[in-house]
């Protein structure tokens, strides 16, 4: 035994702490608070970032940044208690912006991305062969290590949501990207009515008006019914005008787009106001409830990390038990 107190001897709690630490052995017990937490102690925070602030430094950005100089011209939704391109711990958001005649040239990545388009006309997402149009409100897939590009025709800006599962990436380093040879990878147009990495919002917003609650949930999933990708889960939900979400509480943080309407989200006490255009994220285990102004139909766009967390084994509810062996 190597000798460490004051006599050559292991003699004291003091002794053990410092002795061990010269052999990279570190004690758990003054820590075990920290590591074994009594609730989810997620980093981030609850945020929300405002269309209308955030949109002219994009648009300024599409005269500024040319084509050439920008693979993705992106405005990253950066949490303020993160460091790094994170939104929530788990989920990456960012705002893109292609112009006229520009081409967002193609290449493929190990991240999972979704596309929730909010303004524009024209424009063009290009998947491993498969061009789709885009339109307002549509949700387009990009799978892992499919080859695409992004265009638009026309005048005027196309603006999208992305969301993205790069920060699980800070735990598996293996994210990377490669470049096709050319600008664009050979594609053919399709129906968006019929692609299984298309979910038009004209389909969404009818399973939403069909149901009869004053709050409505809807998931989108794949024809089979499984979930779109193994790391994020897109929604979307509708208010009634003057009513509310249920309250909830779970392990999944999330990414909310509102689609239209005005109203306020009330997150572990903190009220955000949020209108048509706003992005606002919600992290791991904070209570939240989200209501409609009394003026009209709320309609949001969501995704979140369940997925993962459910195929972990990591996800509760406030409320449920452990999972039986």
């Amino acid at each position: 035994m190597t000798a460490n107190g004051a006599n050559g001897t292991i003699e004291t709690v003091e002794d053990v702490i410092q002795g061990a630490a010269k052999h990279n052995a570190v004690p758990l017990w003054p820590q075990m608070v920290k590591y074994n937490p009594p609730k989810p102690n997620p980093k981030c925070v609850p945020y929300i970032w405002r269309y209308d602030d955030v949109r002219p430094y994009l648009l300024k950005a599409g005269e500024l940044v040319k084509e050439k100089d920008a693979e993705r011209r992106v405005l990253m939704l950066i949490n303020p208690k993160r460091e790094g391109p994170y939104t929530t711990d788990t989920l990456y958001a960012g705002l893109q912006l292609v112009m006229p005649n520009e081409t967002a040239p193609a290449h493929r990545h190990t991240a999972f991305a979704l596309r929730f388009v909010i303004e524009g006309n024209g424009g063009f997402t290009a998947v491993h062969g498969q061009r789709i149009q885009m339109n307002r409100g549509d949700v387009i897939l990009t799978p892992t290590w499919n080859w695409h590009d992004h265009g638009k025709d026309g005048s005027g800006p196309m603006i999208w949501l992305d969301g993205l599962d790069l920060p699980q990436f800070q735990h598996f380093p293996v994210h990377f990207v490669e470049h096709f040879q050319e600008k664009r990878y050979p594609a053919e147009d399709v129906d968006s009515q019929s692609s299984p990495i298309v979910f038009p919002w004209s389909q969404m917003k009818a399973k939403l008006d069909t149901d009869p609650g004053v709050w409505a949930k809807q998931e989108y999933r794949r024809a089979d019914g499984s979930y779109v990708s193994k790391t994020l889960g897109p929604s979307a939900e509708r208010i009634q005008a003057g009513k509310s979400s249920k309250l909830r509480r779970e392990t999944t943080s999330c990414v909310y787009h509102v689609i239209s309407g005005k109203g306020h989200s009330v997150i572990d006490g903190q009220t955000l106001e949020w209108k048509q255009g706003d992005t606002f994220c919600i992290p791991s285990w904070y209570e939240y409830q989200l209501f409609a102004g009394e003026n009209g139909t709320v309609y949001l766009y969501r995704f979140d990390d369940k997925p993962m967390i459910e195929q972990l084994g990591f996800y509760r509810s406030e409320g449920t038990e452990a999972d039986s062996l």
